[in-house]
């Protein structure tokens, strides 16, 4: 297939837009955070862009670059690498806890988290396998991989990451043309394992009571998401303006990362959100039509991997801000403070902009 000079534009220039609409939310949802624990009210925007953004575009042009079909042969030692180091958080001495959770690497400077990665790595492993084995092997080999995140992510105590990652391996199972009957099966295994995850654990049993009645307890476990509400419903339809929210002001739990969305409802208002929403819509319809102009089984599936990835976890973080479902710990796409799911989702677009080289039409 001849391969084209120019990648999908309307990829390139929404991803653009989202980098830009994250650059000014950071911007104004960081300073008070900024000032308090630096003194320099830009310090967190000058790290997203310096730990974040940087090596995030340069890792996403050597991605854009480079032929992908070479990725599908290191596809397992990448799978590989990316879990190892998801277990490397357990190690006293590299591991992080914030939040109750353990789910980092500290580098001393700044901080990693492999959960990240291996929403990248899962994806070009399973494009691999879903593309060149047999159905029972397919079936098989996503078991196992299901099985090991499974068990990794429980640990970490990171249900939204999980939930993340088995929305897009579902929906890359169920694109690659396998039986009706595997995809049932896979769908009442995951419903039955997630009810039992709720009923053994008491503490998600009382985050799904908080979801439930959130009025329940207002100071005390309802106090993260009924803050989030007040900031998103106080944005009316066009919001009080950038820069103007007052939520920011240490009312919101973490401000700049998870809980970004609010604040940027609060400064924006609905019409900001909608565009927000329309964005991530556009990004995934795209990703979605360039795979089904494909005809290389392999890329259509990274294609199709990467899209869900993206609308999949913007989804779940803007369904936690306005009580759709219980909150999670997972970073808006392309918004949130954070390093370490930017780069990898820069990374991921890279991807997406070179498999769009080979779209016809």
């Amino acid at each position: 297939m001849k391969i084209k000079n120019f990648p999908n534009i309307t990829i390139f220039a929404t991803i653009c837009i989202l980098i830009i609409i994250g650059l000014l939310a950071l911007a104004t949802a960081s300073v008070p955070l900024s000032m308090k624990v630096t003194n320099n009210a830009n310090y967190y925007l000058f790290h997203q862009i310096l730990w974040g953004l940087l090596p995030g575009l340069l890792l996403g042009f050597v991605a854009f670059k480079i032929p992908l079909h070479k990725l599908k042969k290191w596809s397992l030692p990448i799978f590989i690498v990316s879990y190892i180091l998801m277990l490397l958080v357990f190690v006293p001495g590299l591991s992080k806890t914030e939040w109750g959770a353990t789910r980092w690497i500290s580098l001393g400077f700044a901080s990693f988290q492999p959960a990240e990665l291996l929403k990248l790595a899962m994806i070009i492993y399973l494009a691999a396998i879903l593309n060149s084995e047999k159905d029972r092997r397919k079936f098989t080999a996503f078991a196992i991989i299901g099985v090991l995140v499974f068990v990794s992510l429980i640990l970490q105590k990171d249900m939204g990451t999980l939930i993340v990652l088995f929305s897009i391996a579902f929906i890359m199972f169920f694109c690659s043309k396998t039986p009706i009957k595997q995809t049932l099966a896979i769908s009442l295994s995951a419903i039955a394992g997630f009810v039992a995850l709720i009923l053994v654990a008491p503490y998600r049993i009382k985050r799904l009571a908080t979801f439930l009645h959130p009025e329940a307890d207002p100071l005390g476990t309802g106090y993260h998401i009924n803050q989030v509400l007040i900031s998103v419903g106080s944005g009316g339809l066009f919001g009080s303006g950038l820069g103007f929210s007052i939520q920011k002001f240490g009312f919101v739990p973490q401000s700049i990362s998870d809980s970004i969305f609010s604040i940027f409802a609060e400064e924006t208002g609905f019409a900001g959100c909608l565009l927000l929403i329309v964005l991530f819509v556009i990004l995934f319809y795209s990703a979605l039509s360039v795979a089904r102009r494909i005809n290389d089984e392999y890329l259509r599936l990274i294609s199709i991997g990467i899209g869900s990835w993206i609308i999949v976890q913007a989804f779940v973080n803007i369904a936690a801000m306005i009580n759709l479902i219980p909150l999670t710990g997972v970073p808006l796409p392309f918004i949130s403070y954070g390093g370490s799911h930017l780069i990898t989702e820069l990374i991921g677009c890279g991807m997406l902009l070179n498999a769009s080289l080979h779209a016809k039409g």
